[in-house]
């Protein structure tokens, strides 16, 4: 079984750590903000979407450090044995299509879905530009008299 890899967490404010099996973050350990000196002040989770079926991360509280890691590290030993392959290839496929999108994004480029068609299908049945002048202008009087036959302006 491939062993679990920790690396600090992204906030400099907080003490925690995040936990990849491979390449997949499949969870956290951390101190828990907030609560009383006396309860436990660490906290775990474990679970990862896409990929994950709803429903099925774990979590819980310890002590210290050391005791939520071997939680942590207990229940993943149980939970890993119900998580298909598939569910880490979704998880990277999902990654690196968020990253693909943070990259066009810093770029200035659109994104396909903000990229407007401008194709419309002529009551002739010509696809046609609606952009383009040429292309558009001899459609106009036949979209035009459909709408009239239709009873409708726009």
């Amino acid at each position: 079984m491939t062993a679990l890899t920790r690396r600090r967490g992204n906030n400099p404010h907080e003490e925690s750590w995040q936990i990849y099996f491979t390449d997949v973050r499949t969870g956290t350990i951390g101190a828990r903000a907030g609560v009383p000196i006396h309860a436990d002040q660490w906290g775990w989770s474990i679970g990862f979407y896409r990929g994950m079926e709803p429903g099925t991360w774990r979590s819980g509280i310890a002590a210290t450090f050391e005791a939520a890691r071997e939680a942590f590290e207990a229940a993943w030993s149980e939970l890993r044995l119900t998580i298909p392959d598939t569910a880490f290839a979704e998880w990277r496929q999902d990654r690196d299509w968020r990253a693909e999108v943070a990259a066009k994004r810093a770029r200035g480029e659109k994104l396909d879905s903000e990229i407007r068609s401008t194709l419309m299908r002529c009551v002739c049945g010509t696809t046609f530009d609606s952009w383009k002048t040429a292309e558009s202008y001899p459609h106009r009087a036949h979209i035009t008299a459909a709408r009239a036959a239709n009873g409708t302006r726009r």
